[in-house]
């Protein structure tokens, strides 16, 4: 490993990315600990920790959330703008044929997600300021506007920072950022710990159990991620002049998990939003019946949970990867399936086995999201908000940054990090 790292540095383009890619990350862990202005952080921290779901946040944003810092939001509203314009690419005709316009289309579609962002980011920060107003030193119509004009303009820093790694740096910028949030809450996670040995809270045999569940999922993860279903397709001959075209053997490769991690966002964001405004309402008694049965971590919110993470990956999956496009496509350059006729046969074959991987990659997410939920009461260590979806994003972010890392050291000959 130490000399596959020595021989990526040797390679002056590989080098000059990978450092600004550690320098962008840098910046980002620097603004993580900039406090937002007019906030009282150590009651913001309390009441981050009373709430499972916030924890959940402040492992993605690095600790941001809990500090309150001008990166509290993370990059989330830019996810969500990318997951929205996605949805509305498929629904609205005009970003449809921008989305098939080439570069120069994804160039518009991108600015739009930009605007998206910003006005998803004030949205959310004025609502967040405006629900967690006990943490204000004085709140009021301007506080509130102050700090949702700050952490809006945190997260457009960190989504330009975020274009600046994809484009000069190595890997995907809005993917490391995530992955560089996650890996920071390690150490203090594993502080944590170190206190509940100390205090007598738990035993080593509970550390071990973690750290075996850790490394199991770990592999499953990798399993997963890198798992496809390959369908064979042959190209016909063609006779073009003088010269012979096709006749070649290839695959169609459909992943397990064609999805990634979108399904646990939208779930999470659907189930979190009614329980956000049980909480406004303390001392309502169906507010309180609401947070006492569907609140985070209760069994009816983690079965709500799975259930909607299974619908929601079937959902994106069938946005993002369309039989018929695929069967046409196969069809234009002379290609089919053995066994199988062009056209609509092959759609309706390659519809049968996407569905039947796709429950494999969704029954995997939604196991993989109510982990904490079952690692906790196996090993009785409490608030495990390093779950499994944060190892989900962590692992996959490896994956493709090191596979990027590879095609350029064996475009030079030097043996990459996968072997």
């Amino acid at each position: 490993m130490l000399d596959t790292l020595k021989n990526a540095l040797k390679i002056d383009e590989l080098r000059r990315k990978i450092t600004f890619t550690l320098a962008m990350i840098f910046i980002f862990r620097l603004g993580a600990h900039i406090p937002t202005p007019g906030v009282n952080s150590d009651v913001f921290a309390d009441l981050v920790n009373s709430n499972a779901l916030f924890g959940f946040f402040d492992v993605i944003s690095g600790g941001s959330f809990k500090r309150f810092s001008i990166f509290a939001m993370s990059i989330t509203p830019y996810i969500n703008a990318s997951i929205i314009m996605q949805l509305l690419t498929v629904v609205i005709p005009k970003l449809e044929r921008l989305a098939k316009e080439g570069e120069e289309g994804r160039k518009q579609i991108t600015q739009y997600t930009r605007y998206l962002t910003v006005v998803l980011a004030f949205i959310q920060g004025l609502g967040t300021s405006v629900a967690l107003k006990s943490a204000l030193y004085a709140p009021s119509v301007w506080n509130y506007l102050m700090v949702a004009m700050t952490i809006t303009a945190g997260t457009t820093l960190l989504m330009w920072i975020g274009e600046q790694i994809t484009e000069k740096g190595i890997g995907n910028g809005i993917s490391l950022i995530i992955f560089a949030g996650i890996v920071s809450r390690l150490p203090s996670a594993s502080f944590s710990i170190i206190e509940y040995l100390k205090a007598g809270t738990i035993n080593v045999f509970s550390v071990i159990l973690l750290l075996v569940i850790a490394a199991i999922v770990i592999a499953a993860i990798v399993i997963v991620q890198q798992g496809q279903r390959r369908i064979p397709v042959q190209y016909a001959k063609r006779v073009v002049g003088r010269r012979v075209y096709g006749g070649q053997s290839t695959h169609l490769p459909l992943r397990v998990n064609q999805a990634g991690v979108i399904p646990i966002i939208f779930a999470s964001s659907i189930l979190m939003f009614p329980e956000q405004i049980a909480r406004w309402f303390t001392g309502n008694m169906v507010a309180e019946w609401y947070l006492a049965v569907f609140s985070w971590g209760q069994p009816l919110n983690a079965l709500f949970y799975a259930l909607l993470i299974i619908g929601f990956t079937y959902f994106y999956t069938a946005i993002i990867m369309n039989p018929v496009d695929v069967s046409d496509n196969i069809k234009k350059y002379g290609g089919f399936i053995p066994g199988i006729r062009p056209g609509r046969p092959t759609a309706e074959y390659i519809s049968r086995v996407l569905g039947r991987i796709t429950l494999a990659g969704a029954v995997f997410l939604a196991l993989i999201a109510i982990l904490p939920n079952f690692v906790m009461a196996a090993t009785k260590i409490p608030n495990i908000s390093f779950g499994g979806t944060a190892l989900l994003i962590a692992v996959g972010v490896a994956l493709d940054t090191m596979k990027q890392v590879e095609s350029h050291m064996l475009m030079r000959s030097y043996q990459g990090f996968i072997k």
